[in-house]
């Protein structure tokens, strides 16, 4: 019941309705991007706005008191001449050279803390921005904090199909698709290969759209994606995860958001977190689950990056042997390149 709760949750925020977080009396909260109804303005049911701590700093509120902590969620009045345009510019970083007259905001006590962290996670778990209007209206889904864990659990994880799938890299190959009882994404493995006793070369690969599909040269994931397929069929046999983690898990809409925020002048990094999100919020811990699905316990995982290796091995996936793969660079990713190897530990 809890990850279908989440669940819920997680769609009505999605449709812009209004959703209860927390214990007792928690929160209802109206995601801002989605939640735009003119009758939440007009009728006073606004009665503040919920946003990330990251964004509560840009917009230079840490030095209130009733922001001072900076590890969560920050709560501000509602301005008297709230709408959803100024809404939306309040919440979405990549708006503020468009809309850069905005506050002095005032904050609020946060009373329920645990609510206002569980919240920020739904946002990124519905794909949405973590900013939210505090109203005063019935709720159509509830949420108690502790279930997000629930929600988030791989072992929901289950074979829903597979079928032989000739590939340009490999025409021995087999496509399994994986289903979820807590969310909609379908992951998938291609499995390269005759098995036999030898521990795979398994890639394990985020979905991006931008670089897998149209070629996107701000990132080195297409690239990359082929020269896994190829190093996997060369191999006596493999794995290729493919996983829907769009933009390191913040969602393909928030991932284009990064994209504006990059075209600013911030780095990868710094564009995730004035975002709101973590800078990786990926979780391979679906990963290890679709191994163990395929009675895969042992791998020669191809990373530059040693969180991926630090993900598998505690889920219980024996790393043998970390593979680099070698990308070239060109001139629109060199300092994204530059921004995974000195600030998100990546090597080859």
């Amino acid at each position: 019941m809890a990850a279908k709760n989440a669940a819920r949750a997680i769609d009505a925020l999605r449709r812009g309705w209004p959703v209860h977080v927390g214990k007792g009396t928690g929160m209802t909260l109206v995601a801002i991007e989605t939640g735009s109804a003119a009758e939440l303005f007009s009728e006073g049911k606004v009665k503040g706005i919920l946003l990330s701590a990251a964004r509560a700093a840009t917009l230079k509120l840490a030095n209130q008191f009733a922001a001072a902590d900076t590890q969560l969620p920050v709560l501000i009045a509602a301005p008297s001449d709230l709408d959803a345009t100024l809404a939306l510019a309040i919440a979405d970083p990549s708006l503020d050279l468009r809309y850069p007259y905005k506050g002095p905001f005032a904050a609020l006590p946060l009373e329920h803390a645990e609510a206002a962290v569980a919240a920020m996670e739904l946002a990124r778990e519905a794909g949405l921005l973590p900013a939210f209007l505090l109203v005063d209206t019935a709720a159509e889904a509830t949420l108690v904090p502790d279930e997000l864990s629930a929600f988030q659990d791989a072992g929901a994880l289950r074979i829903a199909a597979r079928a032989r799938l000739p590939v340009s890299a490999a025409e021995d190959a087999e496509l399994v698709a994986y289903r979820s009882t807590a969310d909609a994404a379908d992951h998938v493995a291609l499995v390269v290969g005759q098995r036999d006793g030898s521990p795979p070369v398994v890639r394990l690969h985020s979905e991006c759209l931008t670089g897998d599909v149209l070629g996107s040269l701000k990132c080195d994931c297409g690239p990359q994606l082929h020269e896994a397929l190829h190093q996997i069929a060369d191999a006596q046999w493999g794995v290729l995860l493919y996983l829907r983690q769009e933009g390191r898990g913040i969602g393909l809409v928030n991932k284009l958001r990064a994209y504006a925020l990059q075209d600013q002048g911030f780095d990868t990094v710094d564009a995730n977190i004035r975002l709101g999100f973590a800078v990786d919020a990926r979780d391979f811990s679906v990963a290890a689950q679709m191994l163990r699905l395929l009675s895969i316990d042992e791998v020669r995982l191809l990373t530059n990056n040693p969180e991926k290796v630090a993900g598998l091995e505690g889920e219980g996936i024996k790393v043998a042997e970390r593979l680099p793969l070698k990308i070239a660079s060109n001139p629109h990713n060199a300092h994204y390149l530059a921004t995974k190897r000195d600030r998100t530990g990546h090597k080859l």
